[in-house]
């Protein structure tokens, strides 16, 4: 028996998303989410008492304005305290770079107008290749006319720039960060603020090749804001979404398998041992847990289960949360912009060299938000919320985490106490 038009596997900002446009098109949904809430990796946690902080990422930049708009997030709720942030070059001696798209403050003539060009080319380049982000990828077997004639148009756009520019944006999606700003930037302090912007999130340096590309993926996202109420406001705005569009969404609800007839998946077995039917079930979970783990490989050819289990999806990322007794003062940097320790392309793949051997890296380079100076009710009257991602460090550390934590810390607030002498005084 039917129990939905669509089932949706996992309860992230992609899985609310999905199925908001779903029922937006009259069709039933269900939404099964394992964890106690819905939201995934978007919450807003008290890391201590009366310190409040965005779990995982603490900035939103890849919000698509359609979701957005379609769902009317707004009325539900969704604004933000921060937009069109800025980003601080921190420098030890306190002659910070403040970054705004190509506009820089502290950066001498010559390298001014060289950044103001490769920004606007890379813009340039991000603008093209965006509508590739906006489209299903294209069922060239079946050779459909529609997805055709998306792929055609995007080639033209692309056959406009030029044949000289194609020709060089062609060449810079296979090369490296670094290369391009060692060609074009004298400044480290530019160069490593960029440098760091291509690689945060991923397992790469930026002398790996391909790097430039992630550059591009951040260009042709939205401006950085800061939520209201840090990134669980934005998954709350969907879920009161999905409630007026009367989406049914399940909390404590763990999918133990896809339900498999013939060759059709037609619903879902529950952890309960309930069963959900359903003519659609989409997957917004880790792609080798759902084809490999609820599907199972018997169900999918040799090769495809080769290609899965050896999806690149290794993290180097590090969380840092501070609660503070006081302001912190990084040398005077603007405390409502974003501050990135980064000082050189150098520091960056340095940073990197020790993830590759399963160590964590003893000068990390990171970022960092004060939540506090944009919104004071997170924190306790005069103190502060730190929130700090950092690079690099392997998911399966060499030594174990039980001894390698205690040393990770250390080495992140050393870096820290190079920026703000004062900083481990203030933690609460």
């Amino acid at each position: 028996m039917q129990s939905s038009d669509v089932i949706v596997i996992g309860g992230g900002v992609n899985g609310l998303a999905a199925a908001g446009r779903l029922a937006q098109s009259g069709r039933e949904v269900i939404v099964v989410e394992a964890a106690a809430k819905m939201g995934g990796g978007a919450e807003t946690c008290e890391f201590h008492k009366g310190y409040w902080v965005s779990g995982l990422a603490h900035l939103l930049t890849q919000l698509d304005p359609r979701m957005e708009k379609e769902l009317d997030l707004a009325r539900h709720g969704l604004s933000f305290a921060a937009a069109n942030l800025k980003s601080t070059a921190l420098s030890c001696d306190g002659q910070h770079l403040v970054v705004s798209g190509p506009h820089v403050d502290g950066l001498n003539d010559a390298d001014c107008k060289a950044w103001t060009t490769l920004c606007e080319q890379l813009t340039r380049y991000a603008d093209v290749l965006r509508p590739l982000k906006h489209m299903p990828p294209p069922r060239l077997a079946n050779a459909s006319g529609n997805e055709l004639v998306k792929l055609a148009k995007l080639g033209l756009s692309m056959r406009r720039m030029g044949q000289n520019k194609l020709r060089e944006m062609l060449r810079l999606l296979l090369i490296n960060v670094a290369d391009v700003l060692d060609d074009e930037i004298n400044d480290d302090r530019l160069k490593g603020l960029v440098a760091f912007d291509s690689i945060l999130g991923s397992h790469l340096g930026p002398r790996s090749p391909n790097s430039l590309i992630l550059l591009l993926h951040r260009l042709s996202g939205s401006p950085l804001t800061i939520p209201k109420g840090g990134m669980g406001s934005v998954a709350e705005a969907l879920v009161r979404a999905l409630n007026a569009l009367r989406v049914e969404m399940r909390t404590s609800t763990p999918v133990k398998s896809l339900v498999v007839v013939g060759d059709e998946v037609t619903g879902v077995e529950l952890g309960s041992g309930e069963v959900l039917r359903a003519p659609v079930v989409l997957s917004a979970i880790n792609p080798r847990t759902t084809l490999l783990g609820l599907l199972g490989p018997r169900h999918l050819d040799t090769d495809c289960v080769r290609r899965i289990a050896h999806i690149r999806m290794r993290g180097s990322a590090v969380k840092l949360n501070l609660a503070l007794k006081g302001k912190p003062d990084f040398l005077g940097a603007d405390l409502r912009s974003r501050l990135v320790i980064a000082p050189s392309i150098d520091a960056v793949e340095t940073a990197f060299n020790a993830c590759k051997y399963g160590e964590f890296s003893p000068k990390p380079v990171m970022e960092i938000i004060l939540p506090s100076a944009f919104e004071p009710d997170v924190a306790p009257p005069g103190h502060h919320v730190l929130s700090i991602v950092a690079q690099y460090a392997p998911t399966e550390l060499k030594e174990g985490w039980k001894t390698g934590r205690p040393k990770l810390l250390r080495a992140l607030l050393s870096r820290l106490a190079e920026y703000e002498p004062g900083i481990e005084k203030q933690i609460v």
